[in-house]
């Protein structure tokens, strides 16, 4: 977590060789199999760092705005051959991730930064991994078979604010 100007451009180039190319690479791999198949579902996880900017954080809000471009773009390439693709979005999720942002935020004091956090989200609370992967099983399911292209957030409610 750095500034732009102070961002080392190695750490730069891993996080989107991760985030990016990861989620690319992927789809070149598995697209032709499903289009061999004419069906198939792709679930890119991008964030709601995909929507907004933040300061400190270039690559991964870089990374996250990619992913949701490149979901967009694989799924207009394949949508008329059976094939959907889309995004989930999570926010804060209560996870060993989101702890360690805790720690990192507020040293020593990890709590008095989560409950600040979840004063900002309109439920109060973070998502648990439950919730995204019932995101994602619906998304993949047969009762969503009509989108495509789309990016899901689900973060209680924080980015209507």
């Amino acid at each position: 977590m750095k500034p732009i100007v102070s961002y080392p451009e190695d750490t730069f180039d891993r996080v989107l060789a991760i985030n990016v190319k990861g989620v690319f690479l992927g789809l070149k791999y598995v697209l032709p199999e499903m289009i061999k198949q004419k069906s198939g579902t792709v679930i890119n996880t991008a964030s709601t760092s995909g929507f907004t900017g933040s300061l400190n954080t270039v690559a991964y809000i870089a990374s996250k705005h990619a992913v949701l471009g490149v979901t967009k773009t694989a799924a207009l390439e394949v949508a008329r051959l059976g094939i959907r693709i889309n995004a989930v979005c999570p926010g804060n999720v209560n996870t060993r991730m989101m702890h360690s942002l805790e720690e990192a935020y507020s040293p020593g004091a990890p709590a008095v930064c989560a409950r600040q956090i979840m004063s900002t989200i309109p439920d109060g609370r973070y998502a648990e991994p439950e919730e995204v992967a019932n995101l994602m099983l619906y998304l993949a399911s047969d009762l969503s078979t009509h989108i495509t292209g789309q990016s899901f957030l689900i973060d209680g409610g924080a980015l209507q604010r």
